[in-house]
């Protein structure tokens, strides 16, 4: 069995590795509901898409519980400038070095584009920044972003919005392998339980999801299954599954067991 440790990223403590988004929900009151069934303890926000001066009792803000953490997000930025300029909005308008950070290559994969990527994730840890930068399941950028001074890397397991799930694990695989020195987030693909256990399973840190729990025929329900799968994909990580074989093996063990010939009354 693995040991567990707890998740910090930028020397805060987690309690959930569960993340959770805050678009596409019907309602602002559905939205409300289902965050707190997930019971995450970060949850993200796109500036670019709402109001930051707005608190008035309808405004977006009043529909966050109040126990999360936000972390704001450079969703819908194409170059390093637009989301360096976001993130600095973001720092001043919520008082926080918290960033998400995405700078997009393509309007159609909103597939990251890297080379910009690592340019802003250089430059903002540089003015104080905790950054979190969405990439792609490159190992090779994970490393790189790490050492420009990531608080944690967010590879994507399939394009946003998909729900496609894992399609690489191997290459999941082998970021998390590689990087021990900040965690590894999920974050992009995921649409229902079973890829976020699996993706927990791989060893992840946690998981950052919106699309699968907003879009969902009853988004309140299928944000308490992500909790449970989270936790059980964790769990079952930490346990170290069984060996994979080829052929069959018995359930009941078959040393010690006696033969027939060797039971009182049994026949040669």
């Amino acid at each position: 069995m693995i040991s567990d440790k707890a998740l910090v990223i930028g020397g805060k403590t987690y309690s959930s590795r569960l993340f959770v988004g805050t678009g596409k929900y019907k309602t602002p009151e559905l939205m409300t509901r289902a965050l707190t069934a997930s019971g995450a303890s970060l949850v993200t926000v796109a500036i670019r898409r709402v109001s930051l001066t707005d608190r008035s009792p309808e405004s977006f803000w009043n529909h966050l519980p109040p126990s999360m953490t936000i972390l704001p997000n450079t969703a819908g930025c194409y170059t390093a400038d637009d989301a360096m300029h976001t993130a600095r909005l973001a720092r001043e308008a919520l008082n926080t070095p918290l960033v998400k950070l995405e700078v997009l290559g393509d309007p159609k994969t909103l597939l990251p584009d890297t080379v910009a990527l690592l340019e802003a994730t250089q430059q903002l840890v540089k003015e104080g920044f905790v950054v979190l930068p969405y990439t792609n399941d490159d190992p090779i950028m994970a490393k790189r972003l790490v050492e420009a001074g990531a608080a944690a890397v967010m590879p994507l397991a399939s394009p946003i919005g998909s729900g496609r799930g894992i399609l690489n694990p191997l290459h999941i695989r082998f970021i998390r392998e590689q990087i021990q020195s900040v965690p590894v987030i999920v974050d992009a693909g995921v649409g229902t339980a079973s890829d976020a256990a699996a993706a927990m399973e791989l060893g992840v840190d946690g998981i950052l999801m919106n699309t699968a729990i907003a879009e969902a025929e009853d988004p309140v329900l299928m944000a308490e299954s992500m909790k449970l799968a989270v936790d059980a994909g964790r769990k079952a990580f930490l346990a170290g599954r069984m060996p994979m074989k080829t052929y069959a093996s018995p359930s009941s063990p078959t040393e010690g067991v006696p033969t027939i010939s060797q039971v009182p009354g049994g026949k040669k």
